[in-house]
């Protein structure tokens, strides 16, 4: 592929509608069970091997113009070949994020991976033990603040996510006061449950939205979610608990869900159109239900930053300019 098509194809997609970035769910397997979520995982499906990663995003590269990828799960760091996949999909081109509980990172891991071109972000909810695991499902945080620690001197941009919920909501500053201490960039995002596919319905996490938009506020007002694309998916986080639509998501369009079967849908909240292991996605796009994706987006049932970040980033382009690349712990009280 010559630079100029690396460059230009891309391009093209954004000004067609096509997608440019792919969330890929690289493992059907979990050793938490979040209350928040209900992806289908290990259903009777099987896992695409090292051989046809490779192979179907190569095309997805070369043919189809994604340059992005989100790999995440289940628990992705549960697939012993991941290191290996990670270094094929760069060695491709890709730009790469993995979002990770963050329970199985060690030094050996983290090591080479830093020497790819590679995001991480590691979910969040609570520094507190006793709620970690009534939300998560199981009792892992000092696993998980182990891992954080092996993060320090990550030389990529690094994230803690933070999903807002009626049991974590008083711990929700301290976790992003936390992340910003440790050179993480926060990223605060709303419980949705009753979405589709997406968002387990869990009474014990349900909150007003009243309770969850002072929950924002605060996050807001602290001035420690840094500028840029992270804080306007704040904003947006805001408007939809305020009963505010959002413009159209990136479904189908600018971006794309891949399941570890290699099944594609808009995205993780509707149903797939077909597989890539014996379809293109030229034509797996045509078969995919648009009157379903306009409704989900209208009613602004949600904002997944995966299903958002592409169309964000064209409406606000100087979000591109301001959101730094990673913070250092000496940033902390900086925003």
């Amino acid at each position: 592929m010559s630079f100029l098509s690396h460059l230009t194809h891309p391009i093209r997609n954004l000004a067609q509608g096509r997608p440019v970035l792919a969330v890929f769910e690289a493992c059907l397997r979990c050793n938490s069970q979040c209350g928040y979520c209900d992806l289908p995982l290990n259903q009777g499906r099987d896992e695409l091997s090292r051989q046809n990663i490779q192979k179907i995003f190569t095309k997805l590269y070369q043919d189809d113009g994604i340059r992005y990828l989100f790999i995440q799960g289940g628990e992705p760091l549960l697939r012993k070949d991941l290191l290996g996949i990670l270094e094929d999909l760069a060695a491709i081109g890709f730009n790469l994020g993995l979002v990770t509980n963050g329970t199985l990172l060690k030094p050996f891991f983290i090591k080479q991976l830093a020497t790819l071109p590679i995001t991480i972000s590691v979910s969040l909810d609570t520094l507190n033990r006793e709620r970690y695991a009534s939300i998560r499902g199981a009792d892992q945080l000092p696993q998980v603040l182990e891992g954080i620690a092996h993060l320090e001197n990550f030389p990529h941009a690094k994230y803690i996510t933070c999903i807002v919920s009626e049991k974590n909501r008083d711990d929700v500053l301290d976790v992003v006061k936390f992340s910003r201490s440790r050179g993480f960039i926060p990223v605060v995002g709303a419980y949705h449950w009753g979405i589709e596919r997406y968002g387990k319905v869990d009474l014990a996490l349900q909150y007003k939205r009243s309770a969850a938009i002072h929950v924002f506020n605060q996050v807001h007002e602290s001035g420690m979610v840094p500028r840029g694309y992270f804080r306007q998916y704040l904003q947006d986080n805001i408007r939809w608990l305020e009963g505010k639509s959002l413009a159209p998501c990136d479904a189908g369009r600018h971006s794309v869900s891949i399941d570890a079967s290699g099944n594609v849908a808009p995205c993780y909240a509707l149903q797939p159109a077909g597989n890539l292991l014996d379809t293109s996605l030229a034509d797996i796009l045509t078969r995919m239900d648009r009157d379903a994706i306009k409704q989900c987006s209208d009613n602004s049932s949600c904002n997944l930053l995966c299903s958002r970040v592409v169309g964000s980033t064209l409406r606000h382009p100087i979000s591109v300019f301001m959101t730094p690349q990673g913070l250092k712990a000496k940033d902390a009280a900086s925003a």
